[in-house]
């Protein structure tokens, strides 16, 4: 198979396939999905061909992403997302539990929506910093 980029193609190709490795992998420890290390090496080693030296390194005999490629912004996009899905995930949980877990349908949608906007405008407001938890002793 061939397919052709331009660098700045390639690039941002390197950029998705980093950021996907990172979600499926970074969270398994021991226990990764070998084939995707694979196909990102792979990519990672073409970089060599296109004299991009500064995005990889080989590490144990691997091409891998090179620390300033790790280091140069990447996991500022990667936290961006993260921040985002936890306060969606946590509005709607919330919401959820506020309206007792009943099984959600077009008659309780729109409240379901109501509260998951509401919890959302505090965190966009305050982050966390109104979030408090009972300990029932």
């Amino acid at each position: 198979m061939n397919l052709e980029l331009t660098k700045k193609q390639y690039r941002r190709l390197l950029d998705m396939a980093y950021i996907g490795n990172w979600v499926l992998n970074s969270a398994r420890g021991m226990d990764r999905f070998s084939d995707y290390d694979e196909v990102e090496s792979l990519l990672f080693s073409k970089a060599r061909e296109e004299g991009m030296s500064a995005l990889y390194e080989n590490w144990n005999g691997d091409i891998v992403p090179s620390r300033a490629f790790v280091n140069g912004g990447i996991h500022e996009a990667i936290a961006d997302y993260e921040d985002s899905v936890f306060f969606d995930i946590l509005a709607e949980e919330l919401a959820r539990r506020d309206m007792d877990d009943v099984p959600i349908d077009e008659n309780n949608y729109a409240e379901l929506t109501r509260r998951i906007e509401e919890y959302m405008t505090e965190f966009e407001l305050h982050g966390t910093d109104n979030v408090q938890v009972q300990r029932n002793s």
